[in-house]
Order: structure tokens, then sequence, then C-alpha cells
């Protein structure tokens, strides 16, 4: 029961620390790819089982950080008043 609850939580987070998620997501991504091209250079079957676990990581990883953008709605940023 806590674990439904939890999964349907919305988190406000700053348009600045979204930016940075999603450039982070961005740069796991890219990544991803270019740790996968490399592996038709290996010849060492752990260290191509390694790769291949990074790859798998560090697409977990972003998919872990759009899940969290996807329940989170940006705060508007706050009204600026002269003074």
């Amino acid at each position: 029961m806590a674990i439904a609850c939890a999964a349907q939580d919305v988190f406000e987070i700053s348009p600045r620390f979204r930016r940075r998620v999603e450039e982070r997501i961005a740069r796991l991504e890219r990544d991803a790819v270019y740790d996968e091209s490399q592996l038709e250079f290996l010849e060492d079957i752990d260290h191509i089982r390694r790769q291949m676990r990074l790859v798998a990581a560090e697409r977990t990883e972003a998919l872990r950080m759009r899940l969290f953008l996807d329940r989170s709605k940006t705060r508007l940023p706050r009204p600026i008043v002269a003074l």
C-alpha cells in the first residue's frame, strides 16, 4: 500500500534542477551509445561483459531519472516585484 502511494507522489522541482536532470539524462544516453559502439573493438569476454553492464547501468539510470521527471512538476518562478 505504501508503494502505491509513493508511486503517485508528485514532486515540485525548480526549472534549474529540471534542466540539470535533463542534461544528465542526455549525457547518460549519449555515453551509452558511445560505450555500446566500443563493444566491437573489445576482444576479452570479461571486458565485453563489463562494458555491456556499463551500458545497461547508464540506460537504467537515464530511465530512472526520466520517470522521476514524469512524476514531477516544475515550480513556477517567483514573481519579481519592483520596489
